[in-house]
């Protein structure tokens, strides 16, 4: 992960069934845990034939094989996992993917999303966070991570591009070299990624060829704060969604302090400058359209400072109106969003800085 990711993800299967009910003005939510038992969950999508599919970046191990990186140490491990939840039966469909684990900050990068284009068409970017250049000395796993990955029906999985080795040739967006594959968006022909390292938006051609869509340059803090603190936060992409106009749509996290109000969703078109869709975010982590144009924000920790503060999920309709899904304090680190074709929204909870097997999916109908 980036330095500034790293620092907001730190972190038996069987379906759980607890219910909460939370009172709004307008009508009672229900909360469902859907998925249970899961290794620092992250990215969700529906796969082809309707199973609910959760990436699990792993658990806090050491393999032994460690380098140092700017912040810590990253050791290779293989703890990264795929869960399936169909027809009410979750279950591990791929397991022992490449993941990393940082034995001073005590986090896990490894399986961060999902996206699937056809049966057997399912990509997942796979993180590392750090210079690109410095996973040879892990020895040959370290060209397994930084990369994106496709995952067969079996489990069984193939490079379908280097990710990091890009960052490490062009540093398109300039400063110190560093990758992170995050976000993946996988559509006929074609696969995007978003480099929460390089802060760029990434094509990835049917033949694994990476190309640069768009850099996303640092966020100005208003107001400036005092010297020395910087008046500028790195970019961070997290997620690539497909809106309804056929443009791409990427979020920010945003960096360091993690200021109030500088996250953003940029549209993308390929081949023009991004623009700022929305503003006045604090940490979005995903985002989601929902079947009738809205779309829906999600953010790590809606309040600084720090990531102590629940996370919070915001609708924008097509008209621009925002609307605060009252959550109250049931999201704790929470990582991804998806909203299905009723309207039901899914989220995963306690993605990072919990032990293993605390992470869940939960099911919020409004």
């Amino acid at each position: 992960m980036t330095r500034s990711i790293r620092q907001s993800l730190a972190a038996a299967c069987g379906v759980g069934m607890t219910v909460f009910v939370l009172g709004v003005s307008a009508e009672a939510q229900t909360i469902t845990q859907v998925m249970s038992g899961l290794d620092s969950p992250r990215g969700l999508a529906f796969g082809p034939e309707g199973g609910l599919y959760v990436t699990e970046a792993g658990i806090p191990v050491n393999s032994g094989f460690c380098v140092t990186v700017a912040l810590g140490m990253n050791c290779y491990s293989e703890t990264g996992k795929v869960t399936r939840l169909y027809r009410g039966k979750q279950e591990r469909v791929a397991e022992g993917l490449p993941s990393i684990f940082n034995t001073v900050r005590q986090d896990v990068v490894g399986a961060n999303d999902i996206s699937f284009q056809g049966r057997g068409g399912a990509y997942v970017t796979l993180g590392w966070g750090g210079a690109p250049a410095i996973r040879q000395t892990l020895g040959d796993v370290g060209s397994l991570i930084g990369t994106l990955i496709n995952l067969e029906p079996s489990g069984r999985w193939r490079i379908d591009a280097n990710i990091s080795d890009y960052e490490d040739a062009h540093n398109p967006a300039g400063g110190p070299k560093d990758s992170n594959p995050y976000g993946v968006l996988a559509l006929p022909g074609e696969r995007y990624v978003t480099d929460a390292g390089c802060n760029c938006l990434l094509r990835v051609a049917a033949n694994g060829t990476v190309s640069l869509v768009a850099t996303f340059g640092p966020e100005a803090i208003v107001p400036t704060p005092t010297p020395p603190a910087s008046p500028t936060a790195e970019a961070v992409p997290t997620e690539v969604v497909l809106g309804p106009d056929g443009a791409l749509y990427v979020s920010l996290l945003t960096g360091a302090p993690f200021a109030n109000g500088i996250a953003k969703v940029y549209r993308v078109v390929p081949g023009e400058a991004p623009t700022v869709f929305q503003s006045n975010f604090r940490t979005i982590i995903d985002i989601a359209f929902g079947p009738d144009g809205s779309l829906y924000v999600l953010e790590h920790s809606a309040q600084a400072p720090g990531f102590a503060a629940p996370g919070k999920i915001t609708r924008i309709t097509p008209g621009g109106a925002r609307n605060p899904i009252n959550t109250g304090t049931r999201l704790t680190r929470p990582t991804s969003i998806l909203v299905d074709d009723d309207g039901a929204i899914y989220v995963t909870n306690k993605g990072a800085g919990f032990a293993a097997g605390a992470g869940e999916v939960l099911k919020i109908i409004e």
